[in-house]
């Protein structure tokens, strides 16, 4: 098997006497979709948020392609070429798609213009961020038009955009199909399909296990703060994962 991507082991992470992380260990390996699942409040929003630098844990080791490293916020994440897309899509409305895609990094004209105007270079932005979604299939109309006047699964897809072009180790999706109905929701998962196949993983917490089993490679099961289960949709049933979360079935 090769070295994961991103992993980690024992993390734990308590406020007060709830305990949110609780000696839980994790692992996406090149090239997958690694689904996460799990009941509400069994801790999968805190593991990624330790993943992603979000939340920093009392406990426990995060390694990037098996190197140690410690993140102090999501910049050190992003740094590591770790990106994640938020429900909430981190997008700002009234701006275009190529500003929104270089939000926090948007490159400076050459010459004096960009040392000491610091001014954008809003022609590469555009040329590099259409370059990006045209890879991704995702069709806009322009790439200057303000995100308020997108869909709902073209906001999404630019939200995947940005992340497939600044992620070089790994992706982090938080329930990306939750607000779309069903034909926008399959075009998320062609784009998940196509970042895969530039060999990036990518990790998918989902509730919904029809798209879970449809799309992931392997399936991480999360209860009580923990993984209870690492398993593959070719070798178990939806009930069998269902089983897991409720705790009515245990891991082999």
């Amino acid at each position: 098997m090769s070295t994961p991507t991103l992993s980690a082991a024992g993390l734990r992470k308590h406020y007060g006497r709830v305990t949110a992380i609780d000696d839980a260990d994790f692992e996406v390996l090149p090239g997958e979709v690694l689904a996460v699942v799990g009941d509400n409040g069994a801790g999968k929003t805190s593991l990624i948020k330790a993943l992603s630098g979000a939340l920093i844990p009392d406990a426990g080791e995060i390694r990037v392609d098996g190197e140690p490293v410690r993140f102090r916020g999501p910049l050190d994440a992003r740094r590591c070429g770790i990106e994640t897309v938020y429900q909430d899509l981190a997008l700002a409305p009234a701006q275009d798609i190529a500003t929104n895609m270089f939000l926090g990094r948007e490159p400076r004209r050459p010459g004096v213009l960009g040392g000491v105007l610091r001014a954008v270079d809003r022609a590469r932005m555009r040329e590099q961020a259409q370059q990006v979604l045209d890879e991704l299939g995702i069709k806009i109309k322009s790439i200057t038009q303000p995100v308020e006047t997108l869909s709902g699964g073209q906001r999404q897809g630019v939200a995947v955009a940005r992340a497939a072009a600044f992620g070089s180790k790994a992706v982090i999706m938080d329930e990306p199909t939750a607000a779309l109905g069903v034909a926008e929701a399959s075009k998320v998962l062609e784009l998940i399909d196509r970042i895969r196949e530039r060999g990036l993983p990518v990790v998918l917490i989902s509730h919904n296990m029809p798209q879970v089993f449809d799309i992931a490679d392997r399936i991480h099961v999360h209860r009580l703060g923990r993984r209870v289960g690492l398993v593959s949709p070719r070798t178990h049933d939806m009930n069998e994962v269902v089983g897991l979360i409720t705790g009515a079935k245990e891991a082999a």
